[in-house]
């Protein structure tokens, strides 16, 4: 019988053929950073996670999870009585210091700054909704009761007190930020956590000193 055609000339059909496997992308890439023009590369641009650089090994893996500092979290929690506090983008962190207020015995009314409205108004008084008619119901207005108010009489015994935790805060004004700064004033058992922007790791500040009614926050 006649040998089959073989793709390689003047090779043998009967004899199996071994190719070379071609080298992966990973390997080339790791060979280009060991040797450049046939030498080997020496190794620069070594982070330094030291303190006189300014970068801190916290700042890679969140502080909270390096230097536990949930009980300077709660000292200063019911030092200040409103906290503004920044969290990392991709969020979770905020969770631990929650859950060690609700252990204490606090309970929580969360509400988002975004179309909070007046926040005097809506915490302290009875407010005024109008719903939506859709242009074929007579125009109507409802009233709620006060938010800090309503939840701060229906609390049990029990409750060391009640916690406004507040998401999206950067966009409250000024005057609206001094105001929720005084409202542990105003109701002693209100605690006010603001969540006021954002940071590579979970940090806060008192809500006074961000709203500027202390002599560092006006400066």
């Amino acid at each position: 019988m006649a040998a089959a055609p073989c793709l390689h000339y003047g090779t043998p059909a009967s004899i199996k053929i071994q190719q070379k496997q071609q080298p992966t992308r990973n390997w080339m890439m790791m060979q280009g950073l060991r040797r450049r023009n046939g030498k080997a590369s020496k190794r620069v641009g070594v982070t330094n996670c030291s303190g006189n650089s300014g970068i801190e090994i916290g700042d890679f893996i969140g502080g909270d999870l390096l230097k536990p500092d949930l009980g300077r979290w709660l000292s200063d929690v019911e030092k200040h009585k409103a906290i503004a506090i920044y969290t990392p983008h991709e969020g979770g962190y905020e969770g631990r210091y929650l859950n060690r207020l609700r252990y204490l015995g606090y309970y929580f009314l969360d509400l988002s700054a975004r179309g909070l409205g007046d926040p005097e108004t809506t915490l302290t008084k009875v407010y005024p909704v109008c719903p939506a008619h859709v242009g074929k119901q007579p125009i109507a207005r409802w009233y709620f009761p006060p938010e800090v108010d309503y939840r701060l009489a229906a609390l049990p015994p029990s409750a060391k007190g009640l916690v406004v935790w507040i998401i999206e805060a950067k966009v409250l004004s000024k005057s609206e930020l001094q105001f929720l700064a005084l409202l542990p004033t105003l109701r002693p058992k209100v605690r006010v956590i603001a969540e006021c922007g954002n940071w590579r790791k979970f940090m806060w500040k008192p809500l006074k000193e961000i709203a500027g009614l202390t002599q560092e926050g006006a400066a």
